[in-house]
């Protein structure tokens, strides 16, 4: 199970500042939170996130019609098409 976090109000986080960063500075991450709301999320500077999100996280995980860039090429296709036509017209 994961331990519930710490949640402080920006009003307390202003006025407990400095204790609350040697607070993360010691690993024990918290969040502030305004009007009920968290906001930010306080970890040591050396800490990595745990989700961090990058390119390519989903390989292999989701696959792309072959048929994908037909759409896309459709407009140009058309205005080809609407071309030729206005020069066949006499």
């Amino acid at each position: 199970m994961i331990p519930k976090m710490q949640t402080v109000t920006l009003q307390d986080a202003e006025t407990q500042l400095a204790r609350l960063v040697e607070q993360a500075a010691r690993g024990e991450a918290f969040i502030i939170s305004k009007a009920g709301r968290p906001m930010v999320k306080v970890i040591p500077f050396d800490t990595t996130i745990d989700h961090v999100q990058r390119l390519g996280f989903m390989a292999g995980q989701i696959s792309v019609p072959e048929d994908f860039g037909v759409v896309a090429r459709l407009p140009h296709y058309l205005f080809e098409i609407v071309t030729a036509i206005i020069e066949l017209t006499p």
